[in-house]
Order: C-alpha cells, then structure tokens, then sequence
C-alpha cells in the first residue's frame, strides 16, 4: 500500500474529511515518527508493532567495481519489530491462550 492509496482509503471511510486534510493527517504522523527516530525515541504501536533504531559497528567493504578494500562507517538503522497480534493476523494463527487471558484481564 503506497501513501496515497492509505490516504484515499481514509479518504472513504471518513467522508466528512477532505482528500487535504487527510492527507495532512497521514503526514503529520509520519512526519512524527520520522522526528522521533531522528532524536533516537522508540515508537510502539500496540498491536501492530515497534520501531527503534539500531547501531551499526564500522565495518571492511569492498567497492564493487574496483575491488579496494573501504571503510563503511558506523551508522543507525530504523528496525521493525512486528506487534504479537499483526504477527498472528498475517499468518493466520490465533494467539496462545495465555496472551488471550491476559489481556482481558
């Protein structure tokens, strides 16, 4: 699903907003998820799943056309981590018993 697919589905399902102010409302919460990994802040989203960045050491590559041995330097990557429950939906399996009772306690 692209952006503006998630925006036009949106769209339809709140017909009192218009395509714009959906859209500033999708941005607005990726623009917000951007600033917070930018900052190093893990982001959790129940049910779906977690971000937060990972470092990377330095590390020996090779330049593909030469062969020279580089450097890569350190740097962070964002990581996802899928929710229990996304995990489940996309597979098709249900959730342990326990994780169930749990969590309507």
């Amino acid at each position: 699903m692209t952006k503006a697919a998630l925006i036009r589905r949106l769209t339809d399902k709140i017909p009192s907003l218009t395509k714009r102010q959906v859209e500033v409302v999708v941005n607005t919460i990726f623009d917000s998820m951007r600033n917070a990994l930018t900052r190093g802040d893990k982001i959790e989203i129940r049910g779906f799943g977690s971000f937060k960045l990972r470092a990377r050491r330095m590390k020996e590559g090779r330049n593909p056309k030469t062969g020279e041995a580089v450097l890569v330097p350190p740097k962070k990557i964002p990581f996802f981590k899928v929710g229990k429950e996304l995990r489940h939906m996309v597979n098709g399996t249900s959730p342990p018993q326990d994780s169930i009772s749990k969590h309507n306690e």
